[in-house]
């Protein structure tokens, strides 16, 4: 939590700054208060409410009715060109690999980087490999919680090298993506500026 507080208050200092060059005289007094505090007379919007409140399900819910899906996932003995050729149409990066059988059992996680690593640069048939083989297995997979903080989840993400997270609530959600987190972050500090600047116009009383 203590790397979460930081990067919070990190952005709020870029921030800060932002306007700052932007501001006049007795206006800066103002900034200096209001940013000081953040304690803001007008509730901002819902959909902007501070990094350190926006959780996983926030990032899911921008995403609509995209979350989960048969789209989202393959089987251990389906061949890998299956596989990709699922992703290229949906249009994700990876796909969650499935056990055989009628129960959601899941074996791992295949990626755009595993083709390019154990199929097509050591010249293997993405036709006659199956899944499973170049999957990366269930106990190295790195999950999150729908109810994880955003920046936990940009963290764990970037410290393991990875760019994509199912979502596991006892069952699969969702799935994530690197570029989804970092768009949620952006939002919200695109808004924080926003009030910022609504502030120095008298925008808020």
């Amino acid at each position: 939590m203590q790397g979460i507080s930081r990067a919070v208050r990190s952005c709020q200092e870029i921030l800060k700054s932002a306007i700052l060059q932007h501001s006049r005289g007795g206006e800066v007094a103002r900034l200096e208060k209001i940013v000081s505090r953040l304690k803001w007379v007008a509730s901002p919007p819902a959909q902007e409410k501070g990094l350190e409140n926006v959780t996983v399900a926030d990032v899911l819910a921008t995403k609509g009715n995209e979350e989960t899906g048969p789209w989202l996932w393959c089987h251990t003995n389906d061949a890998v060109i299956d596989a990709v050729k699922s992703m290229a149409k949906n249009n994700i990066g990876s796909l969650l690999v499935l056990k055989p059988g009628e129960h959601q059992h899941i074996a791992g996680i295949i990626t755009e980087r595993d083709y390019l690593r154990k199929v097509i640069a050591q010249e293997r048939s993405p036709i006659y490999t199956r899944v499973g083989e170049i999957m990366t297995n269930e106990n190295e997979l790195i999950t999150v919680t729908s109810d994880m903080n955003v920046l936990q989840a940009m963290q764990l993400m970037t410290e393991n090298h990875i760019r994509h997270a199912p979502v596991i609530d006892g069952k699969l959600v969702g799935m994530i993506s690197i570029k989804d987190v970092v768009r949620a972050v952006v939002e919200q500090q695109s808004g924080e500026l926003k009030r910022l600047t609504g502030y120095i116009k008298g925008e808020y009383y």
